[in-house]
């Protein structure tokens, strides 16, 4: 017996036009360097992506050609996300918080041929040129002033430089889309790359669909088109965790807060455009929120805000604090390598009986359960699967229709590969019986202290938990007696006095005594790599020469 159902691919293309057509009054809302507002109608940006079609179509862009964008998030960027896999291209988000030469390195890994960059980042770009020829250089006036436009010379290296909104004026109707299969090429990003070079990972058509329709489900983001969505997590980050694909697939407002992430930048824009769901990585809402209780009156936060966070463990003392304000926090956890979403926080109807609001408020702080369409397992060190019982820790393993399957232009790495096909996340983990995940650290960030591991994240954690902590980082130093004990960096609130001593007192009924650190350093800042999350390589290389006073 055969199936009699139609086989018709999952494209992105079908999301552009269902957009345009079934929500043309819907708006897409993006702030400017001068912080004023532009506004576009799902309509308009619908016209505006078959016009950039046409563009990259005219300009020869061929099927597979990598076109790379340097861009804060705003419409055009959207446009981009849509307009070149429909021409046949490949979008690559370029980080632009990386190192110039980082980025150079990775645009000409990827062999980019055209270069979608704000006007505001030229100057970054420049920083970069000589480490990469794009064929085409295509400029969006994001400050609205005039750009300067030059013919180029291929032969001798030197690109055409365009102006985007000029190209878009000049351009012949669309004519249709590039033809393709449903398991092409629409988007790449690289990994971020804190310990040896970035790797790419290239989506298709099919895994962006199959991500966005899983990541919309109600007990998931609970998107639909009555939301207003703001992705404060930028677009050249796991392409703001799929977040655009979906809300344009169901027609969402979405509120672009371009350039201005600060945490009075984004409560002034919340002002003007209350969001119902916004996303961010930890270290952006925990700025927010202090923030924001430090200026009592003076903003407030929309009532039934949903936050998905993720990037990074979320403490449970930032999900309570939001809580008081009406916001719903909830952790996702997940990878560029997995589209990214892999596990979501939800309330699973059957332990509402069983769990206290207490016990609510830590599993939220878990990284949720795994998502349908996602198989997980956990692998201890002796190769063997460790059973779901919340407590047997080993190495998270995924597989599914959008996790990668292998790195773009680089063999397959056992060491991130298993013979039988599965992605070694690198994350330590475990899973109960009720299938919450609790990532218990990054392999490499695991402490080993007289042959035991002590877990940074559950440290990190409950010492940001202590009401004069604005954030803390938990790294192992070497140790002559037990091999590695913990150090504790510790970022105190504004005005805020704390000793190590108090410290530890506050950590002894959470933790057996040689779990606590032994040492407490009080900085400034944590550092941060690119994508927001705390850098422990440069604390590592810090306190490298860090001195036990007492090694007994």
């Amino acid at each position: 017996m055969k199936s009699t159902m139609m086989s018709v691919p999952l494209s992105l293309n079908t999301l552009l036009d269902h957009a345009g057509r079934l929500h043309p009054t819907q708006q897409i809302v993006s702030r400017l360097p001068d912080k004023s507002y532009r506004r576009h109608t799902y309509a308009q940006w619908h016209a505006r992506t078959q016009s950039l079609v046409s563009v990259l179509k005219r300009l020869g862009l061929r099927k597979g050609d990598r076109v790379a964008t340097l861009c804060w998030n705003h419409h055009a960027h959207l446009e981009a996300y849509f307009g070149i896999p429909a021409a046949g291209g490949v979008m690559h988000t370029l980080n632009l918080r990386l190192a110039p030469d980082e980025i150079g390195w990775i645009a000409h890994h990827a062999e980019d041929r055209f270069l979608i960059v704000d006007d505001v980042l030229l100057p970054l770009y420049k920083q970069f040129a000589d480490l990469h020829r794009f064929e085409r250089v295509i400029v969006f006036p994001f400050s609205g002033a005039p750009v300067a436009t030059q013919a180029g010379d291929p032969h001798a290296g030197i690109p055409a430089i365009d102006d985007y909104e000029q190209l878009l004026r000049d351009a012949p109707p669309c004519d249709g889309y590039a033809a393709h299969d449903e398991n092409d090429p629409v988007a790449m990003c690289y990994t971020s790359g804190t310990t040896g070079r970035p790797k790419g990972v290239v989506y298709s058509h099919r895994s962006t669909v199959i991500h966005s329709l899983q990541a919309a489900l109600p007990d998931h983001l609970g998107l639909s088109a009555r939301d207003c969505v703001l992705p404060v997590t930028p677009m050249f980050h796991a392409n703001a965790w799929g977040v655009p694909y979906a809300a344009v697939m169901l027609g969402a407002k979405l509120v672009f807060p371009g350039p201005h992430l600060h945490p009075d930048d984004l409560l002034d824009l919340m002002q003007v455009e209350p969001p119902s769901l916004a996303l961010g990585v930890p270290t952006i809402w925990l700025a927010l929120i202090q923030l924001f209780e430090a200026h009592p009156g003076r903003w407030t936060l929309p009532q039934g805000l949903r936050s998905l966070v993720g990037g990074a463990a979320v403490p449970e003392a930032l999900i309570r604090q939001f809580a008081k304000h009406g916001v719903s926090v909830a952790q996702g956890w997940g990878m560029t390598e997995t589209s990214p979403l892999a596990s979501v926080f939800y309330r699973k109807p059957e332990l509402d009986p069983v769990l206290n609001d207490d016990q609510w408020f830590a599993r939220r702080a878990l990284a949720g359960v795994k998502v349908p369409l996602v198989d997980m397992r956990i692998v201890g060190e002796d190769g063997s699967e460790c059973a779901w019982n919340g407590t047997d820790v080993g190495e998270l393993q995924v597989r599914g229709p959008y996790i990668t399957g292998a790195y773009h232009d680089v063999p397959n790495d056992p060491d991130k590969f298993t013979a039988d096909g599965w992605l070694r996340t690198g994350d330590v983990a475990a899973i109960d019986a009720w299938g919450y995940v609790r990532i218990a650290d990054r392999t490499k960030d695991l402490i080993k202290s007289g042959g035991e591991w002590i877990s940074s994240v559950d440290l990190e954690n409950a010492i940001m938990g202590h009401p004069a902590v604005a954030e803390a980082a938990v790294i192992a130093v070497s140790h002559p007696k037990w091999t590695e004990r913990p150090l504790a960096a510790v970022v105190l609130k504004p005005n805020q006095t704390l000793t190590a001593a108090e410290l530890r007192d506050f950590l002894a009924p959470k933790f057996a005594r040689w779990q606590i650190p032994d040492a407490f350093e009080f900085i400034d800042a944590i550092p941060r790599t690119s994508t927001g999350k705390f850098w422990k390589v440069r604390l590592r290389e810090r306190f490298a020469n860090w001195v036990w006073p007492d090694a007994s």
